[in-house]
């Protein structure tokens, strides 16, 4: 394959996310301790329904295959999916004793706090029998997550997802999405990590998740760069010192929006959407790159992840009175 493929089959509209999706609940007003609070909002949450929200707003027509739980929190997830327009009719009750990934995110950075709960989480229950029914076939280009890869059976079915779609020229992009808690270790996660990553066509990560795909924080640029000899798109994330992006032949330098964040979390999830839809709509991997930096910058400042993300106009106007930074030499 190729990045002017992989660009070819995104500009087909037509996606499958693999991933989760979940609940976020915030202290009300923003500011407020969880401890303190005595009001919470709550929002949609999870990095593929994340994703699936800032891609629908470019016009992206997409499926979320996961699981939720049986209960008012899961049907809570199925309402917002519809309200956001990401289509949901892969997704599966599990019903054992799971709960639906849930998560207590604070609107401050001042010593932040988000408590997450992922023990036997229902996505994680998602199951090879979920992918044959999902017709991965179909689709034309499929965004992962890598929480779904972090424990079984939704571990064995990811990559038997992503067997499929490489017997069918069908192109991945990864968001590596590394959650330390979910893991039985990080050896494990090096292992999987880079078994997924010989069948991706696009890995999207910072420097602490190619730290684990390669061993050692201080090998991870080097092996992101070397990854590109086989993968048509990597994206190496450095967080206020910018990104690097290697393809096949070109290596790309950008830096980021300065701005006072809200909070610290939603910016990967609001990247790769903005990313993928940018593409979308016809842009140049340089300047996609750009306006997923945009979309990062605009999330931090808001609360939620999903309401938060912005939609198209919204980010060109941002660029248009903010400028980006060089990032790091």
């Amino acid at each position: 394959m190729s990045l002017e493929f992989l660009i070819s089959k995104i500009k087909l509209n037509n996606f499958l996310l693999i991933g989760r999706a979940g609940v976020d609940i915030y202290p009300d007003p923003p500011g407020t301790k969880t401890e303190d609070a005595k009001n919470f909002v709550t929002h949609l949450g999870g990095s593929s329904a994340n994703m699936g929200v800032e891609l629908t707003k470019f016009g992206g027509r997409c499926s979320l295959l996961t699981r939720v739980s049986n209960d008012a929190l899961g049907r809570l997830a199925l309402n917002q999916l519809d309200f956001y327009s990401v289509k949901r009719d892969l997704i599966k009750f599990e019903e054992n004793e799971s709960r639906i990934s849930f998560a207590i995110v604070e609107s401050t950075t001042e010593d932040h706090q988000s408590i997450i709960y992922r023990h036997k989480a229902a996505d994680l229950f998602l199951n090879k029998e979920d992918i044959d029914f999902a017709k991965i076939s179909n689709y034309d280009c499929i965004l992962i997550t890598g929480t779904a890869l972090a424990a079984q059976p939704s571990r064995d079915a990811v990559l038997y997802a992503l067997d499929i779609a490489q017997n069918n020229n069908i192109p991945v992009v990864m968001d590596i999405d590394y959650r330390p808690y979910t893991w039985e270790s990080q050896d494990s996660a090096k292992a999987i990590y880079n078994k997924a990553a010989e069948k991706c066509s696009g890995i999207i990560g910072n420097d602490d998740e190619f730290a684990v795909l390669s061993g050692n924080y201080s090998k991870g640029l080097n092996f992101a760069k070397n990854l590109s000899s086989s993968c048509d798109l990597i994206i190496y994330k450095k967080g206020e010192k910018g990104s690097i992006t290697f393809t096949e032949n070109k290596e790309i330098k950008k830096g980021i929006f300065p701005v006072r964040p809200l909070k610290p979390t939603g910016a990967g999830d609001a990247f790769m959407g903005a990313l993928i839809g940018a593409l979308l709509n016809n842009y140049d991997i340089e300047k996609a790159i750009e306006i997923g930096s945009a979309a990062a910058a605009i999330v931090v400042t808001k609360v939620g992840c999903a309401p938060a993300m912005p939609n198209l106009e919204e980010i060109i106007k941002f660029m248009k009175t903010n400028t980006i930074n060089l990032g790091e030499k």
